[in-house]
């Protein structure tokens, strides 16, 4: 059984994964505030990807399930406006929501427990030196550290990051309680862009 938490929601255009890092801008003023309470109790907020509505204005409807997020670094290059760079760390699903007075979303969700590592299959071998030679190209100091290439639900996190999915395809590979099955979906797309695996 995961552990409950009461956490605002940051509904994004966006899917983050354990582990994934992702740079964000905030400047509205309900985000603001939250911000500013996360830094200040070093505590965490969630990402969800929006299901109906948008980023800015009324709040948008979140997926579910979502991930939380740390704040790792951040910066105010003026007033009003945060730049931050966060790292997923649980998948949660929200089991209750409600909107507060400034429009910040709030949720009692439950966080699953951490996945135990799950060995890379030789299936998938050819996935894995894919993101190698991506991280190659890239500079590794853009992925988390320490790299695990040989751990299925770390492939499959980043890969799916990276690559072009649609949006609905990176929430399904999120809410995957098994990583061979989000690894088969990426190497399904990725042959079906008759990408060489």
């Amino acid at each position: 059984m995961g552990m409950d938490l009461q956490i605002p929601i940051f509904p994004l255009g966006t899917v983050l994964y354990p582990d994934g890092v992702l740079p964000l801008r905030i400047f509205e003023q309900r985000y603001l505030e939250m911000t500013k309470v996360c830094i200040r109790d070093s505590s965490v907020f969630g990402v969800c990807l929006i299901r109906e509505g948008l980023e800015v204005g009324a709040p948008a409807v979140p997926y579910d399930i979502g991930c939380t997020a740390r704040i790792e670094q951040w910066d105010m290059p003026h007033l009003g406006m945060f730049h931050l760079v966060v790292q997923g760390e649980a998948v949660f699903s929200i089991q209750e929501r409600w909107t507060t007075k400034s429009g910040l979303l709030q949720a009692q969700v439950q966080l699953e427990p951490a996945r135990q590592l799950e060995p890379l299959s030789v299936e998938y071998a050819g996935l894995a030196e894919l993101l190698g030679k991506i991280m190659a190209k890239l500079g590794a100091e853009r992925f988390p550290s320490p790299a695990r290439l040989n751990d299925a639900t770390w492939v499959a996190y980043r890969l799916a990051e990276l690559l072009p999915l649609e949006l609905s395809t990176k929430q399904l590979l999120l809410e995957a309680h098994d990583p061979v099955e989000a690894l088969s979906e990426i190497k399904k797309f990725l042959q079906s862009r008759e990408v060489a695996l």
